[in-house]
């Protein structure tokens, strides 16, 4: 038996080891975009925005389920990468690996510790290869490299921190030099933590519980009587999180909860075939899926196989906790920890996710290597033990490398959930959502249509192959599919404002109002239907009513710089120039590279006779855009405006070149060009003007004018 030195130093090593495989197995993960849930929980979330103000960031908003409802620490870990590096992923990627590194190495600490309860030999080594396959087995990837599903590492590594300082204390109650109260106050802290991050930490006391009855007082009546303040402590954690999920609605913003998606039964079958899925990939772990969609059990003889191999695996659980008290506290730990998202409580969408395996796991390793370990052991050939235990190692380092190979893009990732699960309209919608955003369009269509053909009634791929059909010129095509996606949820805000755009493009200004009114009924809390109204009724001729909408955008939005765009466009028209003005000003504040405001302000300044500033403005709006017809154009009149004609005539030639057919170009160039005395091209121009207006008064004019001037007689 080693000594306390010797085993002090195994420990030491293997905790590097662990660590090391651990960062070479994400290595490649640091660099993974945001990838769906990560949009609202952190590039989306205001709360996280100001650090400094722990109101705001201990009370993420209940959005629609989003990860971050409802758990404040979650939300205050996010804030923190914030505050260190904005919304660059690196940060982010580097706190869930140190997360999951450090549970892998308190995972080891609780291992060796219950081993050595046990008497089990080579507890250490022992202890190492769980910790270590548990560390880089590939099916941990999604819960580190997705950075929104830290919620489940963080919330593991305070359930584990909890566990690890009962046996602490345990121990110290066993070693009269030592003190048991600092670690049992750790755990109480852990455990209280754990229930701010994350509600499978539900489950922490009960285990708690029966692990002290199995492995350190040898009964319940006994755990009770040794550790009633402990447990009834940890018991009292289950306060905070009870307020917490009511502070959701009870069901986090309506995703989970009896009532939201089908009825419970439904559910607890589908979660036979789930549990069944998650057995497997432990011990092969593959093919991983990012998103396993909705597989709804249609009735019992859909899970007959699933559910003869999870029933008698519970039913052995049961039997072995009053035989075989360790194996059935493993079977708990497994069954446990999955209760709260794999059994009665039905979910919105998912009936299966690979997060939810990170914890129970443990108990799945710890079984296989226990079990194996001490058949090896009795038999004698611990180099053979070894042999298998980096060989499992290496494998499991070069699955997580190949894992996430896998989520190095957006694309890569629902290309592969795809290529995987084609039977998940959700997936296909996903990837055809990335696709539109890459700028194709087309592609976006094909996804969008395979997930309607999976799903005709999904209103949010009716939706959005709107969006990308509108987006081809496709509008007849595109307002349908809104009318479709409404007629499926009346209720879908983002529709009714996109056959708004639709309705706007096409010259149905007081339909577009109308859809744009009931998209701010129904979300008054929507810039882009707000601003949008604001454009319609600025068509519409109603420009006070358009400034008042640009100015409550801007209430709510004062970083919008299009509001701010849009704005000065209405105050120019009312003849409000200053104002104008100084909303242009302040969406160059806001982005300096916007070629449309430096245009704008150029022509707003021209129209207050600063021509050497507007000048200046236009000419930096053709540097970010050279092929600016209308800032060459523009630029060109405040040339005039100067009488630099030879100039203005460039500007209104280039102007040309890039939009042959502008009318009011060809009547300013054929002025600029009278005034030069060029009157032969000056009347092309005129006729240029009136043969694309036939209405253009004073192109007419103008070319009156000019017939109308005495001919010099020829030689």
């Amino acid at each position: 038996m080693p000594g306390p030195g010797e085993t002090r130093r195994t420990l030491l090593l293997l905790g590097a080891l662990i660590a090391a495989a651990g960062i070479v197995a994400y290595a490649d993960s640091l660099a993974v975009p945001f990838l769906f849930d990560d949009q609202p929980s952190i590039v989306q979330n205001l709360s996280i925005r100001h650090l400094g103000d722990l109101g705001t960031v201990l009370s993420p908003p209940a959005l629609n389920g989003a990860t971050t409802s409802g758990r404040p620490l979650l939300n205050l870990s996010l804030a923190v990468n914030y505050a260190l590096t904005g919304t660059h992923v690196g940060s982010y990627h580097a706190a869930n690996l140190l997360f999951h590194l450090l549970a892998g190495l308190t995972l080891l600490g609780l291992a060796h510790r219950t081993l050595r309860r046990m008497k089990v030999e080579a507890a250490a080594g022992l202890a190492g290869v769980i910790a270590l396959l548990w560390t880089v087995h590939p099916l941990q990837v999604e819960s580190v490299t997705y950075i929104a599903q830290r919620a489940e590492s963080l919330a593991a590594l305070f359930f584990l921190l909890t566990f690890y300082g009962f046996v602490r204390g345990a121990d110290g109650e066993e070693a009269p030099a030592r003190s048991a109260g600092p670690w049992f106050w750790l755990a109480g802290l852990a455990c209280l933590a754990g229930m701010a991050t994350k509600e499978t930490m539900v489950t922490a006391p009960v285990l708690v519980f029966l692990y002290d009855r199995t492995f350190v007082s040898g009964s319940f009546k006994a755990a009770w009587r040794r550790h009633r303040r402990l447990h009834l402590g940890l018991a009292a954690t289950w306060l905070l999180l009870a307020w917490l999920v009511g502070g959701t609605g009870g069901n986090r913003g309506g995703s989970i909860g009896f009532g939201v998606a089908i009825p419970w039964w439904q559910y607890a079958l589908s979660q036979f075939r789930a549990v069944a899925r998650y057995l497997k990939l432990a011990f092969w772990p593959s093919p991983l899926v990012f998103d396993y969609g909705t597989e709804w059990a249609q009735g019992a003889w859909d899970v007959v196989p699933y559910a003869v191999v999870v029933l008698a695996l519970l039913a052995a659980t049961v039997w072995a906790l009053r035989r075989r008290p360790v194996l059935g506290f493993l079977g708990a730990w497994f069954f446990v920890i999955l209760a709260p998202t794999s059994s009665i409580v039905p979910g919105i969408r998912q009936t299966a996710a690979e997060h939810r395996m990170y914890l129970p796991l443990a108990a799945l390793i710890a079984l296989g290597v226990v079990g194996v370990g001490g058949r090896l052991r009795r038999r004698g050939p611990r180099a053979l033990a070894a042999a298998l235990a980096t060989v499992l190692a290496l494998a499991a380092v070069g699955g997580t490398l190949a894992r996430n190979y896998d989520y190095r893009t957006e694309e890569s990732i629902w290309t592969d959930t795809v290529a995987k699960h084609p039977a998940n309209e959700y997936a296909h919608y996903n990837l055809g959502v990335v696709l539109y955003a890459e700028g194709n369009a087309p592609g976006a269509i094909a996804q969008y249509r395979a997930a309607l053909q999976i799903q005709p009634s999904y209103a949010e791929a009716h939706n959005n192959l709107g969006i990308a059909l509108t987006a081809l010129g496709r509008t007849d095509e595109g307002g349908a599919e809104y009318r479709e996606a409404i007629r499926l949820r009346p209720r879908f805000a983002q529709a009714h404002n996109n056959l708004g755009n639709v309705l706007a493009q096409t010259n149905h200004v007081p339909e577009a109002i109308a859809q744009f009114q009931e998209a701010l009924r129904l979300q008054p809390d929507y810039p882009d239907a707000e601003l949008n109204l604001g454009i319609a009724l600025e068509q519409a001729g109603q420009l006070d009513g358009a400034v008042a909408r640009y100015r409550e955008v801007l209430r709510r939005r004062p970083d919008y710089g299009d509001a701010h765009d849009d704005l000065g466009n209405a105050l120019v028209q009312l003849h409000r120039v200053p104002e104008a003005i100084q909303q242009y000003q302040a969406a160059l504040r806001l982005n300096p590279r916007d070629a449309e405001a430096y245009n704008s302000l150029g022509s707003a300044l021209i129209d207050a006779d600063q021509l050497p500033e507007a000048i200046a403005n236009l000419q930096q709006a053709i540097r970010i855009r050279p092929a600016y017809a209308e800032a060459h154009a523009s630029l060109g009149n405040a040339l005039v405006g100067m009488q630099r004609l030879a100039e203005a005539v460039a500007e209104y030639q280039q102007a040309l070149r890039l939009a042959p057919d502008d009318a009011t170009t060809h009547n300013n160039l054929g002025g600029t060009l009278a005034q030069l005395g060029r009157l032969g091209e000056a009347g092309y121009e005129f006729e240029a003007a009136v043969r694309l207006r036939p209405d253009y008064a004073d192109a007419q004019r103008n070319l009156a004018r000019l017939r109308s001037l005495p001919r010099t007689p020829g030689p």
